[in-house]
């Protein structure tokens, strides 16, 4: 298991961008000198993680999703590039789920939007036009209140498991660092300075 997290671990740090990188584009040198959005610390992380899956669920459209949790991660000090990737949560694989599931709970709340429309829709692969047509329709508070309904629970249990990742994460490597540590002053023997 430490073996496939550090080599998911280096695999992910080698698609980061440099830091010259973020300065030479011009949408992010704004944010190239503010490091910390982009380091992962045991602060940034799960934040990152929570702002991802909040914005990702709430906003449902691609280009937004990014630049929403991007603008977000500034003021929280997030890790940007984890938000950016938590925002995947709601792709085209799982959208359909995720929108059938919030209205289905805007439905339990009072709300009405009509579900067999929403599997026409679906089905008959609608263009934008009538999928606006339908949320202005009284779908939109369904919708929406369904959206905020799963977001929520989904950024605060995103939060609890990066935190847990974390000190797991850490704890790992302390302790193998010990055991070198302790192998190192063992194979050195009893000449060896403490």
């Amino acid at each position: 298991m430490s073996i496939f997290l550090s080599r998911l671990s280096r695999w992910l740090h080698s698609l980061m961008p440099t830091h010259a990188q973020l300065e030479a584009n011009r949408f992010t040198a704004p944010f190239a000198r503010r490091q910390e959005l982009f380091r992962f610390t045991r602060r940034s992380v799960p934040r990152g993680v929570a702002v991802g899956l909040l914005v990702g669920i709430l906003a449902m459209i691609p280009g937004v999703q990014i630049a929403g949790a991007a603008l977000i991660c500034v003021p929280l000090r997030a890790n940007i590039p984890l938000a950016a990737a938590m925002t995947f949560l709601s792709n085209p694989a799982t959208t359909p789920l995720i929108l059938a599931a919030s209205i289905w709970i805007g439905n339990r709340l009072g709300y009405h939007a009509d579900l067999s429309t929403f599997y026409a829709l679906c089905q008959s692969g609608a263009g934008m036009s009538d999928w606006l047509r339908w949320v202005l329709s009284d779908a939109g508070p369904a919708l929406l209140a369904g959206l905020f309904l799963i977001a929520i629970p989904a950024a605060v249990i995103g939060y609890v498991a990066a935190v847990w990742f974390w000190r797991f994460w850490i704890g790992r490597k302390h302790h193998a660092r010990r055991h070198r540590w302790r192998d190192a002053l063992r194979d050195a023997g009893p000449d060896a300075p403490a």
